[in-house]
């Protein structure tokens, strides 16, 4: 990635930098964090299970060894792991899986921290270039107009979009998107930002000093804990640091994600959009070969749709004519902005633009090189629609990458709710460098939790199934008095059930398609008889305390497809073990994320009803309810129906189990 890639993030920006609050710095990281916890709002109390994680996080970075700790929810995880690291009294990266987790870091326990622990704290949180406004980008919009042609068939409405994002960027002072109060086209949003393939560095470029981008890439540097989204973590390690500052130890939080993040990160993406982009940036410079390039975009639409939905086994072969066409005139465009640039290029305007350009299109190249090279320790496969297909690639295996830009350089804590035993083993942790630790959450899911699987429904993969299930989801929802989400492996079973609930119930029922995914939980926790039923993105990261949901409705099993190429790949690798090693560690890990959605607080109390009979038949069940929360089990309905009525009738007092 060259010197390409840039962070950015709140820090210093959004950051704070805090020396003392109410705990001294002596003594162990346990007797700090015990202190530190008193003076939590409403008087917190020191967890077992945190204390626990804190001390070996805290002997991990002392003795430099690695470690795995699944940590029940309500642990207190974020502090367990950030206390040891401000102590360590050096540079640490907490990489996040999700947003809703950076936010929580940055707004609440990194402030609460920065009051509360007698320790040195500067803390950044780190985004990718492309969330940044470009501040020659903004040059160049002011001195002409070329910009407007790309906006077709709307110019108008994303013109007045580029000159809203012009005026703001003015007077902002991180030129940070998320400062924005509308939410522009992502057509707008490119004419005045660059992604990490076009930009050539800040010293190429007239406005690299003074850059939004670079600015918070300096902040970060100078701070002492740096939070970023793992996707960007996987990529500086990708670009050999290019991206983040020198740290000696990293936090993996929601680790169970680590290798699928990966896998997408070091992978290759190339879709005709990808060549009407660089067409469009390019045609001003090199008109001519630019239009050829968005010729070859009709051509690779047109070859990859005959491969849609479908796993190359021989891509080299199978896309030969493809990747040789477009590497000509690739090249040809190379030369083309050789010959107009005269073979130099300096830091005036039009010289940064020309040096995007090329860096353009050497980022294409070197993926059309990458694809052109693959072998059998990468997949490759179409997917998208007949419109937009893209082609992907991504490696088999992501343990070598990460044993030789991660493991061997510097101290890594992983930890997760649910982590899968052979976890540290796919991500190439070799067993004689890596402790694990497993801490149970303080909640008392005996009293407060039910398990009930529908042992009486069909087997989920049978006709009758849909029908016979949204009867039994119905009964229940009317016994919790609506108070339900619904999780769901697939679209077309949400599709199918929100009809058949609405037409039973006399509860607001919402689907996922009905409003943008904060919208939606703002809505389901402002009214208490409403009932949510969403698919795959709901499974994780969802925080929904308190008595608007006391039923979270499970599907299925969410076995991952059979056709999903990458794991299809794993599985053939794996053969007879496939199922054990592949399959059912991911079900595993994902049926106990959505479990985890009703708990989240001690008051907490409520049911998780799993649809599917296999959880009480099939002979891998206790893999699955073992990595559930301890909650008492039953098969019978109607027990189920009168722990929930009780709830409507009784709920519990504020912070009580």
């Amino acid at each position: 990635m060259g010197g390409t890639a840039a962070m950015g993030g709140t820090a210093a920006m959004g950051g704070t930098a805090a020396m003392g609050g109410n705990t001294a710095m002596g003594g162990n990281t346990a007797d700090v964090l015990v202190d530190v916890v008193t003076h939590l709002p409403g008087g917190g109390e020191s967890r077992p299970g945190q204390v626990e994680m804190a001390t070996a996080v805290e002997q991990a970075f002392d003795r430099r060894r690695h470690l795995v700790v699944q940590a029940g929810t309500g642990t207190g995880k974020s502090l367990a792991y950030l206390v040891p690291a401000i102590l360590s009294g050096r540079t640490v990266v907490v990489a996040t899986a999700t947003k809703a987790l950076q936010d929580q870091l940055d707004h609440k326990d990194l402030p609460f921290l920065a009051q509360h622990l007698d320790a040195p704290l500067v803390w950044t949180v780190v985004k990718g270039r492309a969330n940044y406004a470009c501040r020659q980008r903004l040059d160049e919009l002011e001195r002409d107009d070329d910009e407007a042609s790309l906006f077709e068939p709307t110019p108008a409405a994303i013109g007045s979009q580029v000159a809203r994002l012009v005026e703001w960027a003015q007077s902002s002072v991180s030129g940070d998107r998320a400062e924005l109060d509308f939410e522009p086209d992502h057509r707008a949003w490119s004419a005045v930002s660059v992604t990490a393939r076009e930009c050539p560095g800040a010293t190429r470029c007239a406005r690299g000093g003074d850059c939004f981008a670079e600015t918070a890439r300096r902040a970060a540097a100078a701070s002492s804990v740096v939070v970023v989204n793992l996707h960007l973590y996987v990529v500086d390690l990708l670009s050999e640091g290019m991206v983040l500052p020198e740290h000696d130890l990293v936090v993996v939080d929601e680790a169970h994600q680590l290798e699928d993040v990966v896998s997408a990160a070091a992978g290759i993406e190339l879709a005709g959009a990808r060549l009407v982009a660089l067409a469009r940036q390019t045609r001003p410079l090199a008109a001519a070969a630019a239009d050829r390039v968005a010729d070859l975009a009709t051509v690779v639409d047109r070859e990859l749709g005959e491969h849609l939905g479908r796993r190359l086994r021989r891509p080299r072969l199978e896309l030969e004519h493809l990747l040789v066409l477009a590497r000509d005139r690739l090249e040809r465009l190379r030369q083309g902005l050789d010959e107009t640039a005269g073979g130099n290029a300096g830091t005036t305007g039009s010289d940064a633009r020309m040096a995007r350009a090329r860096s353009s299109v050497g980022s294409l190249l070197a993926d059309i090189e990458a694809l052109a090279a693959t072998d059998d320790t990468s997949v490759v496969w179409v997917e998208g629609s007949a419109r937009d297909p893209v082609l992907r690639s991504a490696p088999l295996d992501v343990g070598e990458l990460l044993g030789d830009r991660l493991w061997s350089e510097r101290t890594a804590v992983l930890t997760s709710a649910t982590i899968p035993e052979s976890l540290p083993a796919r991500l190439g942790l070799a067993p004689d460098s890596v402790d694990r630790v497993d801490v149970d959450s303080p909640f008392d899911y005996g009293s407060n939790g039910l398990l009930y699987c529908a042992m009486d429904l069909p087997d989920p993969r049978s006709d009758g199934f849909d029908e016979a299930a949204a009867a039994d989801l119905a009964a229940l929802v009317d016994a919790a008095g609506g108070r339900t989400l619904g999780l769901f492996t697939s679209w077309r079973a949400v599709d199918l059930m929100a009809p058949l609930l609405r037409a039973a119930l006399p509860y607001r029922v919402l689907t996922q398609r009905d409003l943008p995914k904060q919208a939606l939980i703002d809505e389901f926790l402002a009214d208490e008889e409403t009932v949510l039923l969403a698919t795959m993105s709901f499974w994780q990261g969802v925080d929904l305390p308190g008595s608007t949901l006391s039923l979270v409705a499970i599907d299925r099993i969410p076995f991952p497809r059979p056709d999903e190429p990458l794991l299809q790949a794993r599985r053939e690798r794996a053969r007879g073990d496939a199922f054990r090693t592949i399959d059912l560690p991911r079900a595993t890990v994902l049926l106990a994320q959505g479990a985890g959605r009703l708990i989240r607080t001690a008051a907490d109390r409520g049911v998780v009803a799993v649809l599917d009979r296999r959880l009480g038949t099939a002979g891998y069940r206790w893999d699955l309810v073992r990595a559930l929360p301890p909650m008492r089990r039953t098969r019978d309905r109607s027990e189920v129906e009168a722990f929930l009525r009780r709830l409507r009738q009784a709920p519990p007092p504020a912070g009580t189990a």
